[in-house]
């Protein structure tokens, strides 16, 4: 799996970014670390962010059942981020 870097500005936060199951499948990528301007506050910020960069990444992220999760705790698009937070984005979970 690849590991996407950005190198990080004097003014930004970096927040590490991780996929899980059928998602990193699709988008071909593990993790990331992730260079951030004060633009980037909330869960919903980033994955605009992330939506923006095209296809896969709006496909896969741009669907409303992905679920997120902020430093191991469910989360939802209003919920804050900051630096040094890991997001974790992974599919719904089905069973029966």
């Amino acid at each position: 799996m690849a590991i996407g870097r950005l190198v990080r500005s004097k003014n930004s936060a970096m927040i590490k970014l991780v996929y899980f199951a059928s998602i990193r499948e699709q988008l071909g990528c593990d993790e990331e670390q992730l260079s951030c301007d004060d633009n980037i506050r909330q869960v919903g910020d980033l994955v605009s962010l992330l939506v923006g960069r095209g296809e896969p990444w709006s496909a896969v992220l741009g669907d409303a059942s992905v679920l997120v999760a902020v430093n191991q705790e469910m989360s939802q698009a209003c919920a804050a981020v900051s630096d040094g937070d890991e997001v974790a984005f992974f599919p719904p979970v089905t069973g029966g």
